[in-house]
């Protein structure tokens, strides 16, 4: 039995991967109704419940997650049970952004120029020092955009504080670059490693709306340097399982901007456009089997439906389309499922992206 910290869609996906490998899920998740409820067994608990954790970890041989925001706490408690994969420590760099940017910096790996503000005092201090044009960023939490600001000249710092919380900052050199490309990564037990291509990403509004795979026109120079970066990151967190690294690309480099320590969205389009899907993966790596190939089956659009879903049957008429819907109640802004077209022409791309409101 697998355990799942999160009962999400992510959560979802891995289970439907997982399923034909012989395995069984259970999820700890505290909203009702979650979207992995379809694949296993829910415990329904806040993360930070002692006795959902203990539970969960009572049934399960090892424990995943699929959300980022478990409590490293959590996390840790289950650990002392049974083997968590990533390890805690993964989970821990990723929800702290400086320590984020920090290891990116020990890594050797190229980032924006970066500043930590513990007050507004300090915020005033770490403005100066970067300069604008700039995001502030809370350190912990926000993601889809949420927990940010731009500055892009002079602005009161203690309105600007106050405004994020009054909770540890993270000033960052806003960066002028082409575009925002991704890399999923995957390293198994034994150490071994395979990496998917790199990936275009679009964004609306601070959420993912349309992923590229492989990234048009992507320099081999740079698939290289991801996956050496990769590599880099998942050896210093001895990681097992997959890793997310969002890159900007700049002038022909790349400049980490952060990781996710999980399965991720801008690889879904790897579950009908690669040999084996990011999620089989995350089980065979957890799992202590052999990696699947990263190999592409043809190139992929995979476009996001945020806040309503099309008719299915006109995303389904167009050529390569797979449409993925994760059983949620529409909301604006909510991820209600994804479409993957998988060499489809240029018209059919068009037509899911009109669909989907992009």
């Amino acid at each position: 039995m697998i355990g799942v910290l999160g009962g999400g869609q992510l959560g979802r996906m891995l289970g439907l991967a997982g399923v034909p490998l012989g395995e069984r899920f259970t999820f700890l998740e505290p909203a009702p109704d979650p979207p992995a409820g379809a694949v296993g067994e829910v415990i329904g608990a806040p993360y930070e419940d002692p006795g959902g954790l203990d539970a969960l970890a009572e049934i399960c041989d090892l424990v995943t997650y699929e959300f980022e925001n478990v409590p490293v706490a959590a996390a840790r408690r289950v650990a002392e049970l049974v083997p968590v994969l990533p390890g805690p420590q993964a989970l821990e760099v990723a929800q702290d952004r400086l320590a984020e940017k920090s290891l990116f910096a020990r890594a050797g790996i190229p980032t924006a120029r970066f500043a930590a503000a513990g007050s507004s005092d300090e915020l005033t201090a770490a403005l100066k020092e970067i300069g604008a044009p700039a995001i502030v960023k809370t350190r912990r939490e926000g993601y889809d955009g949420k927990g940010q600001a731009a500055v892009s000249g002079s602005v009161d710092a203690t309105d600007l504080w106050s405004s994020l919380g009054a909770a540890p900052l993270l000033v960052e050199e806003r960066v002028e670059f082409d575009r925002e490309v991704s890399l999923l990564a995957v390293r198994s037990k034994s150490g071994a490693t395979a990496f998917y291509p790199l990936v275009e990403n679009l964004h609306q509004d601070g959420i993912l709306r349309v992923s590229f795979a492989p990234a048009r026109g992507m320099d081999t120079g740079l698939q290289s340097d991801a996956e050496r970066y990769a590599t880099t990151l998942l050896d210093s967190l001895e990681y097992v399982g997959v890793l997310a690294i969002e890159f900007f690309e700049r002038n022909g480099g790349l400049l980490a901007n952060e990781i996710a320590p999980r399965v991720h969205n801008s690889g879904h389009w790897t579950i009908e456009g690669a040999v084996c899907s990011q999620f089989e993966n995350h089980i065979r790596a957890v799992r202590g089997f052999p990696l699947g190939s990263t190999a592409t089956t043809g190139d992929s659009v995979m476009v996001n439906l945020i806040g309503s879903v099309p008719a299915p049957s006109d995303l389904l008429r167009l050529r390569g389309a797979h449409l993925h819907l994760y059983g949620k109640a529409p909301r604006p802004g909510r991820k209600l499922g994804h479409v993957t077209l998988v060499d489809a022409d240029p018209a059919a791309v068009e037509t899911a992206l009109a669909l989907a409101g992009v």
